[in-house]
């Protein structure tokens, strides 16, 4: 949790760091859910409260339907073949509704799932800020650099995060502080 009006951002995550971890947290019941988060979520560049709206239908189909809860603009986006892979591997597949639930059959909260994400991820915590939104920037990371760090890249971010301007996309993978860096560095 954040001090009371101080300004705190998380980071992302490698990408092959993340989905390592993902596959490896599904493979034991007690932790397949915190790992299938984790596969959805750097795949899908969605906000945790979307995540949290996939019903076990919805995968089955291959693709998500929704109605974006901060934006209220409606998305729809194929699942791709690692989230497919992921829900194969699920070992209650086959449940209707919700999929993000506990043993209480309660939808996961936001809090509960960056303290599970803090656990998951503690090796980078003495450096990095860690939360669920760390998985957003994790996939947004992924694709500027699977796109050679483009100007196409951050354009296509920005419309997909919805941001107005490329400084914002920019800022929010942490682009902009890098490239401030690097002057220093490069003197």
């Amino acid at each position: 949790m954040s001090k009371f009006e101080s300004i705190t951002t998380c980071d992302y995550i490698n990408f092959v760091e993340a989905t390592e971890k993902g596959k490896e947290l599904m493979r034991d019941k007690k932790t397949e859910l915190i790992g299938f988060y984790i596969i959805v979520a750097i795949n899908t560049g969605l906000r945790v409260g979307d995540i949290k709206r996939i019903t076990f239908e919805d995968l089955r189909m291959g693709t998500l339907k929704i109605k974006e809860q901060k934006t209220n603009k409606h998305k729809e986006l194929p699942f791709n073949p690692q989230i497919k892979t992921a829900f194969n591997n699920l070992r209650n597949n086959e449940l209707e509704g919700l999929v993000f639930k506990t043993q209480k059959n309660c939808v996961i909260s936001t809090q509960h799932l960056n303290v599970l994400l803090k656990e998951v991820f503690a090796h980078l915590l003495p450096t990095h800020c860690i939360s669920s939104h760390s998985l957003r920037k994790t996939f947004g990371r992924r694709v500027y650099e699977n796109n050679k760090r483009s100007e196409e890249a951050l354009i296509y971010l920005g419309e997909l995060f919805n941001h107005s301007t490329l400084t914002i996309t920019k800022k929010y993978l942490g682009i902009r502080k890098e490239e401030l860096n690097n002057i220093y560095m490069n003197l």
